[in-house]
């Protein structure tokens, strides 16, 4: 890291909120990725939740190295709307860009969600598309997502994550405008802030991969998974009301494996068949095991393996 100056007469374009709560493991690789931007006008607010691992004294060396970095330590654990909304309110640019501890945004990424938001006044909030990569950084797939506002508002209503939430970047002044976060959820916060902001304006996605998103067994996504889908039927209801509509509620399933050996089996072929179709054998080797060890006796975690050892990918293809 370097020294990188700062001019205290403006404020930056740019404000990067990371919650940080327990995350020693990721983080330095999180925050690396935001300090590489080949966008430099920024500014980064990082919110420690009271962290019992180091999480803290990683972030603490990198504000000592960087002077675009901004550390706010929460008295008491707040959970993480609140501790973004905290962030957020010491926010001082123009477009506010969310970023997870886990994560790793690509270098272009806040170059260009910067020139989509300024050629696109409309717009109040932009995401794009993603990698997923597993708990060890391994490719799984990649994930498109709707481009335009009518697909994300039909998919949002129907309780779809039509943006990825460490992908969005929102204006500033819009966010201010519906309240921040609701801080009554601790999860399906992001589907309430996109169907809130889609009422006052409109929403897109870049259609180019802007960041890495990291599954693993202690994301909150993966260990509230019931709780998720609960929260998320709440904040759809409330916006079909609020828009006086009859909407249809097709998100009651579970998006990550919850603690059932069957669910953790499902997900063990889904993870290795999205490697495989990515041309990841390596990966798709590691997850066929997986699925062996959680059920044997099912011929499926079988043909995954078998797949992954022998069968050529399209890049193999003769």
């Amino acid at each position: 890291m370097s020294n990188v100056p700062i001019d205290c007469d403006r404020p930056p374009r740019v404000s990067v909120i990371l919650p940080v709560y327990n995350s020693e493991r990721y983080l330095a690789e999180a925050i690396e990725s935001i300090l590489s931007q080949t966008f430099e006008d920024f500014e980064l607010w990082i919110g420690d939740d009271c962290s019992s691992d180091r999480s803290l004294a990683i972030v603490q060396a990198y504000a000592n190295q960087d002077a675009r970095i901004h550390v706010l330590a929460n008295p008491t654990n707040l959970g993480v709307s609140a501790t973004r909304n905290r962030l957020q309110a010491q926010a001082q640019g123009e477009f506010i860009a969310v970023m997870d501890a886990d994560d790793i945004a690509l270098p272009d990424r806040l170059s260009q969600q910067v020139s989509f938001l300024h050629d696109h006044p409309e717009v109040v909030c932009v995401g794009g598309n993603h990698a997923l990569i597993d708990a060890e950084g391994r490719l799984l797939t990649y994930l498109a997502l709707p481009p335009d506002n009518e697909a994300i508002q039909q998919s949002a209503l129907a309780g779809h994550g039509s943006i990825c939430h460490p992908c969005a970047m929102m204006r500033r002044s819009t966010l201010q405008q519906i309240g921040g976060y609701d801080e009554s959820l601790k999860s399906a916060l992001d589907l309430d802030l996109w169907l809130r902001l889609g009422e006052v304006g409109h929403l897109a996605n870049l259609q180019t991969v802007v960041l890495h998103y990291r599954l693993h067994a202690h994301s909150i996504s993966e260990t509230r998974s019931t709780e998720q889908r609960h929260n998320a039927r709440r904040v759809c209801e409330r916006a079909w009301q609020r828009r006086g509509i009859e909407g249809n509620f097709e998100a009651g399933y579970a998006w990550r494996p919850t603690a059932d050996p069957e669910s953790q089996h499902h997900f063990m072929l889904k993870y290795g068949w999205w490697a495989f179709n990515s041309r990841q054998r390596q990966t798709a080797l590691v997850y066929g095991w997986r699925a062996i060890k959680l059920r044997p006796f099912q011929a499926d975690g079988w043909i995954l393996l078998g797949c992954a050892i022998a069968k050529p990918m399209p890049s193999e293809e003769p």
